[in-house]
């Protein structure tokens, strides 16, 4: 872990800006009212009127354009807009000397997201992609258990989730923004195989594309440094579900929906069960966002618990897919 400068005091205010004012920037405003010395110094959307309407309602200024915003005087960036364009957004805000918390997938490719890091360490800034699920309370404490009390190591990880009727004209289905099932969903099943199994040898794809050009369902079965996953991810059939992590002396279920998790089950192979129970509050992405905030202080370059490597597994991962099913965005 790298140091970029010296520790900051814990009660510093950092000071956002949000690039975007959808529904996940909605989400991100709302959770940030549950982190301590945090606050929206400004935000931008390329439409003006939601960006002011947002503004209104959370607070912040709305900026007249993307570098007014990277002047405005913020600390960090989080990046809410459609995926094609997290990459490009992030290397400019880093190049201007701000930490980036960037939304899933960080870029839609691996040598775009090297140039995201190369850009993160030219800049001495921090740079995470915020997948949320780690920082949750249940995940914490499960891992906390299952440190306590093993099952062993886990040897498979099997999730899923396929959410139907997405309308024509979303950004999920969008080929022109780099949509589809795998990099809208699927980075989370990618995210908790790796987190548990390492890094992916071999990935196995089938899967179809719909209409638009994006892959609207696809299974994987993928062989990683300590075992095997078996995930799914869809755009057209429904799926919500949970997730399942098996060792040799017991099995976790994490409830769904597993990537916001509140409750797991750990049976134990000698009949022992386990429940546990842990609700969260805001948004959920308060969590992500106070990590974030800690490391800014404490001068950190790199997340111990979402590290770049673990975002480059990731994105092998779908690239490898996407190939499989042919699936090529513009520029690639």
């Amino acid at each position: 872990m790298t140091i970029a400068t010296q520790e900051k005091p814990s009660n510093r205010v950092i000071r956002w800006g949000i690039v975007g004012t959808g529904r996940i920037a909605r989400r991100f405003a709302q959770s940030l009212a549950h982190v301590p010395h945090a606050r929206i110094g400004a935000l931008w959307s390329r439409r003006a009127q939601p960006a002011q309407a947002f503004a209104e309602e959370f607070g912040g200024e709305a900026c007249a354009s993307f570098d007014a915003l990277l002047a405005s005087g913020i600390d960090a960036v989080y990046i809410a807009t459609v995926q094609d364009s997290h990459a490009d957004y992030a290397i400019a805000a880093l190049q201007a000397g701000l930490h980036v918390l960037c939304e899933k997938p960080a870029a839609i490719n691996r040598p775009q997201l090297e140039r995201v890091l190369d850009a993160a360490r030219a800049a001495q800034r921090l740079f995470m992609e915020a997948m949320k699920p780690p920082f949750y309370p249940l995940y914490r404490q499960l891992r906390e258990h299952l440190a306590a009390e093993p099952i062993g190591d886990i040897g498979l990880v099997r999730a899923g989730c396929s959410v139907p009727g997405v309308p024509d004209d979303h950004p999920s289905l969008s080929f022109e923004h780099a949509g589809g099932a795998l990099l809208d969903i699927g980075v989370y099943e990618m995210f908790l195989a790796v987190d548990w199994l390492g890094a992916p040898h071999e990935v196995q794809t089938l899967g179809r594309l719909g209409a638009t050009g994006v892959d609207t369902f696809a299974s994987l079965n993928s062989r990683h440094e300590r075992g095997i996953a078996q995930l799914f991810c869809g755009l057209d059939l429904h799926g919500k579900g949970d997730a399942l992590l098996m060792a040799p002396s017991g099995h976790v279920t994490i409830h769904e929906p597993w990537w916001n998790p509140s409750r797991a089950t750990i049976r134990y192979a000698d009949g022992r069960v386990v429940e546990l129970d842990a609700p969260f509050e805001g948004g959920g992405l308060n969590y992500e966002t106070a990590h974030f905030c800690k490391l800014i202080r404490a001068g950190l370059l790199e997340s111990p618990v979402m590290p770049h490597a673990r975002s480059l597994q990731m994105i092998a991962m779908a690239d490898a897919a996407r190939a499989t099913l042919g699936l090529k965005f513009a520029g690639e």
